[in-house]
């Protein structure tokens, strides 16, 4: 983890645990993010309560953005940063670097530059 999700997860179990200290019924299951009770969050409200409503107040709702855009964004990012596709394959979870590099390849297009042209420099 980079240091600003470090600062971020520090910060939410601050809140998590003033969150227990309030809410009576609490059933704490060691869960990172829970609901508002300690329990398992249901996904079509953290989808439809939570991701909806942080995209309109980002000006984005109208934008397509799903929940998946945000691991596409992560790994095209991780590309772009010029980021090994082995680590871009175990940071994803994919089985396969044959599932990444299907997926993502057309990001490194770029990044490669002219790399037969290079020879002629490395044995000039």
């Amino acid at each position: 983890m980079n240091k600003t999700a470090v600062v971020a997860l520090r910060a939410h179990r601050k809140r998590q645990n003033e969150e227990r200290l309030r809410t009576p019924q609490w059933r704490d299951n060691g869960l990172v993010f829970p609901n508002s009770v300690g329990k398992p969050l249901d996904h079509n409200n953290l989808y439809h309560r939570e991701y909806k409503a942080l995209l309109k107040k980002a000006g984005l709702a109208e934008q397509g953005f799903t929940f998946h855009s945000l691991r596409h964004t992560f790994s095209t990012t991780l590309f772009k940063r010029g980021e090994h596709p082995k680590i871009v394959q175990s940071l994803l979870g994919h089985a396969s670097i044959v599932q990444t590099m299907d997926t993502y390849s057309h990001l490194l297009e770029d990044i490669g530059g002219d790399a037969v042209g290079g020879l002629d420099e490395a044995f000039g």
